[in-house]
């Protein structure tokens, strides 16, 4: 029990890395000479514009950060329900944190994938952190649906 509640918490730790990784880094798309984020695009010569420019980039901001949200949320819940929910006891309260978190990174990456070309040119490709949110989405909802399926033993 104690091995399976560690890859648990592995599993949970290794989302929010990649979520806190996504969020920050500079990568979302990459030409040769420059980088576009959800925070700054640089791909144009003249200067780097700001994130603040357009309104389907400051959803995929929020987004972003209410996945992070949710899902620390949803840490802390589980330590809390472990402790105090009665054995037999589902984790549905942790699973839902968890899942609206999966939610809101797949609803930020596609918002992302289909405005993208008015952020950057048309010939950028997409960068690693873009990907990692998408490697974020589908180990969340792994995540989710085992704190549902979870229940508490002594």
């Amino acid at each position: 029990m104690l091995l399976l509640l560690c890859g648990i918490v592995f599993l949970h730790i290794a989302v929010l890395v990649l979520l806190f990784v996504s969020t920050i880094v500079s990568t979302w798309s990459a030409t040769q000479t420059s980088t576009a984020d959800l925070w700054v695009n640089c791909t144009t010569a003249s200067a780097c514009l700001a994130g603040d420019t357009g309104v389907w980039i400051q959803s995929v901001q929020a987004l972003m950060i209410l996945s992070i949200i949710f899902s620390i949320l949803s840490l802390c819940l589980f330590f809390c329900q472990l402790f105090t929910l009665q054995k037999g006891g589902r984790f549905f309260l942790t699973g839902s944190f968890q899942i609206f978190a999966c939610l809101f990174i797949m609803c930020g990456a596609i918002i992302y994938t289909v405005m993208r070309n008015t952020w950057i040119p048309s010939g950028a490709s997409y960068g690693y952190a873009y990907i990692l949110a998408w490697v974020a989405f589908p180990l969340a909802l792994i995540s989710g649906l085992i704190y549902i399926i979870l229940r508490k033993r002594e």
